[in-house]
């Protein structure tokens, strides 16, 4: 198959905009996206593929062609992907394979969400949908209680790893995000902060989490032929996917998530390379535990490695790799359908 670049990108900012729409932020997202791509226009994309929970159950069946009528995409096939956090990261896979593949010499990838519309106890009943229903969810289970046992678990496991790790992770990517104009809590934090908040799920506390955000993400994928006549373009040297047992309470392991691990390997595979040969990454934390695990399942270090890579800094900006340049989903945000894309924005 054919090569696939990443020519253009762009997002909305990540917060809490009461005036603002799904529309409004995916046409901003949109805008900067096809702004940035230079040598593309609009009547180019092929195909669009676009990403949402739908938290709050808003135009569930029809918000991707929703958004594409709403930025001019008359005409134009789009497909709407629910894959909970995953959504627009599948979205831009989705634009990648068709372009691999000659189906399309343009797609647009992107998602959105709006999540701060809505009251707490709502939010948590959105969120929750991405749960397993019958033996986790409606017996009481929340997001922030299940990664609370995967970090129990790692903390039992891994005698080097502590709570102090998570609120290190917390430190870092506050840091970052207070560098990044997009992010919702663009602040830094101390230490003593991310130690000593407000409980959540034990082991995990307020700092350990991220917030719900608003935001809107896109993406231009092109072939070569399209992306050489474009002001700049990425070649997507390889993309990787995979699918966890949805419940907990059927994992064997609490201390990874294995699709991750499997995804990565077939990236890697894919584009002839290996995690050695990363220079940064933006991870999925949506809470600091899952950034630890990511370490591991991206084969950043040996398991139960990942707390020495705290300690010595090398996921800080100034160290060997990077991880959440951004600030991750911890400080830039986590607006659900459209964080995936958000990520390829950032690595674009």
């Amino acid at each position: 198959m054919r090569d696939a670049y990443i020519v253009g990108a762009g997002q909305s900012k990540y917060g809490a905009f009461p005036d603002e729409s799904y529309r409004s932020l995916f046409a901003t997202a949109y805008e900067e996206a096809m702004a940035s791509a230079g040598g593309v226009e609009p009547g180019d994309v092929d195909e669009a593929v676009v990403g949402s929970l739908g938290v709050g159950g808003r135009q569930l069946g029809l918000s991707g062609p929703a958004v594409t009528e709403h930025v001019g995409l008359h005409g134009v096939p789009c497909s709407r992907i629910e894959n909970a956090c995953a959504a627009s990261g599948y979205a831009v896979r989705q634009a990648v394979q068709a372009v691999k593949s000659g189906m399309a010499d343009v797609a647009l990838a992107g998602g959105y969400e709006v999540m701060t519309d809505m009251s707490g106890d709502v939010a948590k009943y959105w969120l929750g949908v991405s749960g397993e229903t019958e033996w986790e969810r409606l017996t009481g289970t929340t997001f922030s209680g299940v990664y609370a046992q995967m970090a129990s678990s790692y903390l039992d496991t891994y005698d080097d790893a502590s709570p102090d790790h998570f609120s290190k992770v917390a430190v870092k990517n506050h840091a970052n995000g207070a560098k990044n104009p997009k992010a919702h809590l663009g602040f830094e934090c101390s230490l003593d902060d991310a130690r000593n908040a407000p409980v959540v799920a034990d082991p995990l506390n307020l700092y350990h989490c991220c917030p719900t955000s608003d935001g809107a993400a896109a993406v231009i994928v092109a072939s070569e032929d399209v992306a050489s006549t474009c002001d700049d373009a990425v070649r997507v040297a390889g993309v990787g996917a995979a699918s966890e047992r949805v419940g907990l309470f059927q994992r064997d392991d609490y201390t990874s998530i294995r699709s991750s691990a499997k995804a990565a390997e077939t990236a890697y595979e894919m584009a002839g390379l290996g995690p050695d040969d990363v220079d940064f990454a933006e991870v999925h934390d949506c809470f600091a535990i899952a950034e630890l695990m990511a370490y591991e399942d991206l084969g950043f270090c040996e398991r139960g490695g990942a707390p020495e890579l705290v300690d010595d800094g090398i996921t800080e900006l100034g160290g060997d790799l990077p991880v959440n340049p951004s600030g991750g989903l911890k400080s830039k945000g986590h607006p659900i359908g459209a964080t995936g894309a958000g990520q390829a924005v950032e690595a674009f």
